[in-house]
């Protein structure tokens, strides 16, 4: 048993009324001895759980993403002549429910020249949705072996990368079990959202569900120093706008501090009434439109493309950005950037 973690957990589980936030020191003390098993499992299953009944604060929070910033893989800035990295914080649990268009938006935003960076695990608790990595794998595209070294390589020859923690973090897939046996999200899933392996500029961009969650992300972020983000009130946390209401985003640029967004496709003459289902077709509705073909998904892709194209620079506006990736799927050089990461991936796993 670890005594300097027992008094850390005592402080976060002692009731309603008596309970103690942590420190940002103790916060990240408390993430390594978890992380590094210092802690029981006893100790740990009961800080997780603890620790959502109390709710974290936006200080715990970024504590927790100091341990995580000094454990897990580490990506090196790309040269100065290119812009901020995008990476996106979905949540690794994945999808359940609709059709998920992220990974669409980021091979587009890469085509476009905005290099793009995405992290994820396997299917995980509580929700078992499609996590990114099974996404990215029915497409053919297989991230799980790269070395770190590789993922470097692929983000500077094609302005996209993806990071599979299972294998360039495993420190964290020791606490994976605990979600299940807890049955409820622990901090550790917020904590996931914000994180970024990369060292250098970046735009952070966050799916969350929950008002609460905005306020301590907010915190936590201005605290390690973070002044470029957008946190998304998407799709089932995560960052893919709503087709059929207004989305909310939080935007927070430098120089002009934080502001609020609210998009409603109605106003951009797109009328739908339903968000579209989660199933057996999106493989076969992904590459059709990666083809540049007119399916089902299209629009919502060309929605979410667009309003990410313009918030990262690329086009003026909204709806200009919708025109400019239409144009890039049509042209095929969204396919050509698919295959171009493909042909990265075959020529690796045949070394």
């Amino acid at each position: 048993m670890s005594q300097q973690f027992r008094e850390l957990l005592k402080k976060v589980g002692s009731g309603q009324h008596t309970h103690k936030d942590l420190t940002r020191e103790e916060a990240a003390s408390a993430m390594e001895m978890m992380l590094n098993q210092t802690a029981t499992p006893a100790q740990i299953g009961a800080f997780l759980i603890a620790h959502r009944i109390k709710r974290p604060t936006g200080v715990e929070l970024a504590g927790m993403l100091d341990t995580y910033t000094q454990l897990g893989p580490k990506l090196t800035p790309l040269p100065e002549s290119f812009p901020p990295v995008t990476v996106f914080g979905i949540p690794y649990d994945g999808r359940s429910r609709t059709t998920p268009v992220t990974h669409i938006t980021a091979l587009i935003l890469a085509t476009a020249g905005i290099p793009t960076l995405m992290h994820g695990s396997d299917c995980m608790p509580t929700k078992y949705g499609t996590p990114l990595v099974d996404i990215w794998t029915s497409l053919g595209l297989d991230f799980r072996q790269l070395s770190l070294a590789e993922i470097q390589e692929l983000l500077l020859t094609t302005g996209f990368s993806f990071v599979y923690t299972v294998k360039h973090f495993p420190q964290t897939q020791q606490l994976v079990t605990y979600r299940e046996e807890i049955g409820k999200r622990p901090p550790l899933a917020t904590l996931e959202l914000i994180w970024s392996p990369y060292q250098g500029k970046t735009r952070l961009i966050v799916g969350y569900v929950h008002p609460p969650t905005e306020t301590m992300i907010r915190e936590a972020l201005h605290l390690t120093g973070k002044d470029n983000y957008l946190l998304v009130k998407g799709l089932e946390g995560s960052c893919d706008l709503r087709f059929s209401q207004t989305t909310i985003i939080g935007v927070d640029s430098p120089n002009l501090g934080f502001s609020y967004l609210k998009i409603n496709p109605r106003e951009y003459n797109i009328i739908s009434s339903n968000e579209i289902p989660l199933e057996e077709k999106l493989l076969a509705q992904t590459l059709a439109v990666i083809k540049g073909e007119d399916v089902e998904l299209m629009p919502l892709a060309l929605w979410n493309a667009g309003f990410y194209l313009w918030r990262c620079g690329v086009s003026s506006d909204l709806a200009t950005g919708m025109n400019k990736a239409r144009d890039l799927l049509l042209d095929q050089q969204v396919f050509y950037k698919y295959e171009q990461i493909k042909a990265y991936l075959k020529l690796n796993s045949e070394k």
